[in-house]
């Protein structure tokens, strides 16, 4: 077949696969209830771009570890939008009721956003270090998320970025053992402190790294209410703690350090 063919019998659907897509949307409430439609179609919503998130972490810090400045602020500006477009996910959300929600909630059964493997994969790319984020996924996806988590996190990208700037990042903080969490240390403080007095370029990349942290805080505050506003202080489905678990996460920052910075200026 000649390239021409190829194009020729290519369409929009197929390229797509639009008919696949819409045929994954499989209501289990009788009638079936009206809101679960919306339920589903925003929830698979977010797994997508969960999947871009994934895909675009990977390439940002492979800008950054190559020094490629603009890519990098190109890519981590993208990851900022998404994650806009993730917290305007929650409004559409919040036009379903209480009500309406329960007329559908019994039939997911053990079933939870919790279970979302690509979330704890984009949390493990984010420098989450935990050994039970994953405890409650198949083994298959615990060790997909523990050799993730055995690597650079965006943050570690971020110092390598740094370094080949000529700023001072210790050794032992480029080399440590990237399965460990992350830990706040005065030498980078100092580092961080002079990128933003005297590198405007590696300042601009840090403070798109600000953007990101404030819009997953975003996000996981408008969540949070959200649930709250949809069933309350009750147990979350699949048996989580709901709301309790959800505000336990909020205003933990991912890059601390970043943050530690700015009463020092």
């Amino acid at each position: 077949m000649s390239e021409n063919d190829f194009d020729s019998a290519l369409t929009y659907t197929s390229y797509l696969a639009i008919d696949k897509l819409l045929e994954l949307q499989n209501p289990l409430s009788d009638g079936p209830e009206h809101d679960e439609m919306l339920f589903i179609i925003i929830h698979q919503s977010y797994e997508l771009w969960f999947k871009q998130l994934i895909h675009e972490f990977n390439e940002a810090g492979k800008a950054l570890e190559s020094g490629d400045t603009h890519r990098s602020l190109a890519i981590l500006g993208r990851i900022r939008t998404i994650l806009k477009v993730c917290v305007t996910q929650v409004d559409i959300l919040e036009t379903m009721t209480p009500l309406q929600f329960n007329a559908f909630r019994g039939y997911l059964s053990s079933s939870s956003g919790f279970q979302s493997a690509q979330f704890r994969k984009v949390e493990a790319l984010l420098g989450r270090r935990d050994s039970k984020m994953a405890a409650h996924l198949p083994l298959d996806v615990q060790a997909e998320i523990n050799e993730i988590a055995s690597r650079n996190s965006i943050w570690d990208s971020t110092l390598a970025y740094l370094s080949k700037r000529g700023h001072k990042i210790p050794v032992e903080i480029l080399n440590r053992d990237k399965s460990t969490h992350y830990q706040s240390d005065p030498r980078v403080i100092e580092a961080l402190l002079e990128v933003h007095r005297s590198d405007p370029e590696s300042a601009m990349v840090c403070e798109r790294l600000m953007d990101i942290d404030e819009g997953l805080q975003e996000w996981r505050y408008r969540h949070v209410k959200m649930v709250e506003r949809t069933i309350g202080q009750k147990t979350g489905t699949g048996g989580s703690d709901g709301v309790k678990y959800l505000a336990s996460t909020l205003f933990n920052p991912v890059f601390k350090d970043l943050w530690d910075i700015r009463s020092q200026f």
